[in-house]
This record gives structure tokens, sequence and C-alpha cells, in this order.
């Protein structure tokens, strides 16, 4: 189980997106820090309510036909260690 950095929603390993705010794990694993302070630099909630659409859409998505690629590369990798992070933010 891994939890949210989000919404701190225990979540299954291999999740696409978190199933309490359905944001996508591998990105906020990467960028939730910067995220995080763009939203209290601007005084934003800092977990906002996820739209209606959007949970209706990556519910479909969950369950399309790369799911199973998609669950076993994030088996393989894991989130925390996929990649390099990268900032959008201006040093």
């Amino acid at each position: 189980m891994i939890e949210c950095p989000q919404c701190a929603t225990m979540n299954e390993d291999d999740v696409k997106n978190c199933k309490g705010c359905r944001v996508n794990m591998y990105w906020a694993f990467q960028h939730f820090e910067e995220l995080a302070a763009i939203r209290e630099a601007n005084k934003i909630a800092p977990c906002p309510e996820t739209p209606s659409f959007l949970i209706a859409t990556s519910q479909r998505i969950d369950e399309g036909p790369t799911v199973n690629w998609l669950h076993n590369t994030i088996r393989k990798f894991g989130f925390k260690d996929a990649g390099k992070k990268v900032s959008t933010m201006a040093e």
C-alpha cells in the first residue's frame, strides 16, 4: 500500500490514480512538493476538491485497455524512484 501525497488516501502499490482525489500518482510523487509550494504561495487549499468530470474520466481510464501494462510497469519501477525529478519552478 502507498499513501497519496495529496490526500493521504492509502492505495494499492500499482494504481495509476489515487482512489481518493484521483491525482496521477506518478506525477504526484515527481512534482507534489512543487505544487504544494505554488498552492501555499497563492493561498490555495492544500487539497482541492476534484471535479466530478475528472473523477469519472479517470475511473474510465483506470479500466481501459492499457491498464495491465501500466500496473506491471508501476510494480516493476514504483513511483518514488521513477525517473529524474524535474522542477518547472524558476530558480
